[in-house]
């Protein structure tokens, strides 16, 4: 369809999971996308993948807990190219599985600074160029997890819920200048990361997750990343502000839903 035809899109944490699959499907709707991550040998075999189709790619590492690497993409990004249409907003780790009185310190400010920080300053190096060319788009990826509560997972919910208001904020503060600002919060997706914390905290989480989701299955990828292709695309030209919810229907039902409400429940 090339709703992003042509459009320089930048991607963090695009090596794998929902990250690489925003960075597919907007090389696979025209886009040059740059895709930044700390693995390289994953980054560059994805940037590899989809300079075979219609679309471009560029891996450039980027660990987004460092300010001298945020700079540097930017600068690299725009030495190349001289504007920048969409950011995404994506790296993140998951650090929880513990109350909050038991996390530590270095864990709280390592959370903090890949998934919270980074949104700062990489919105912070490209606005003046977004700005400057009166066009623009950042999605931010947030999550379910800053609307409900999870056991455990404080600090990450935390780190989400800012991001959303980041969000409000900037759509209000940088709409003069048509730069849009939204924010997608997936529910629980079949993704890399969420694999290692069903290996770090038990198999038990698997079937509570689907559990979860009404609709009764959790989340592939590639569905958040038809929700960023759009949010990136001139047809959201007049969509600022929100928080687009791919999240199954998580976060309109209880956290545990009890067998005996299931139709279908063995």
């Amino acid at each position: 369809m090339n709703r992003l035809q042509d459009k320089i899109c930048v991607v963090t944490g695009a090596a794998d999971g929902i990250g690489y699959a925003i960075a597919s499907a907007m090389a696979a709707e025209g886009a040059h996308v740059w895709l930044s991550d700390i693995d390289d040998a994953k980054g560059k075999a994805a940037a590899e993948r989809l300079n075979a189709g219609p679309g471009a790619a560029t891996y450039h590492r980027c660990d987004v807990a460092m300010a001298g690497d945020v700079t540097a993409l930017f600068d690299e990004v725009l030495a190349a190219h001289g504007r920048v249409d969409v950011l995404v907003n994506n790296a993140a780790i998951a650090i929880g599985g513990m109350p909050l009185h038991e996390m530590e310190d270095a864990q709280w400010d390592r959370l903090m600074s890949v998934n919270l920080t980074s949104v700062f300053r990489c919105c912070k190096a490209v606005l003046p160029a977004m700005i400057a060319q009166k066009s623009g788009s950042i999605i931010n990826i947030a999550s379910a997890q800053g609307h409900i509560g999870l056991d455990g997972w404080t600090a990450y919910a935390g780190a989400k819920g800012a991001i959303m208001a980041m969000t409000r904020q900037m759509s209000v503060e940088f709409g003069p200048s048509n730069v849009r600002v939204n924010s997608i919060s997936p529910g629980t997706i079949d993704t890399p990361m969420n694999l290692q914390v069903v290996a770090d905290l038990g198999e038990h989480l698997s079937k509570t997750w689907v559990k979860m989701h009404p609709i009764g299955r959790i989340g592939r990828a590639e569905e958040v990343a038809e929700a960023a292709v759009y949010l990136a695309s001139d047809l959201a030209g007049f969509t600022t502000g929100i928080d687009l919810k791919v999240d199954g229907g998580l976060t309109n039902a209880p956290r545990y839903v009890p067998e005996f409400f299931q139709p279908d429940a063995k």
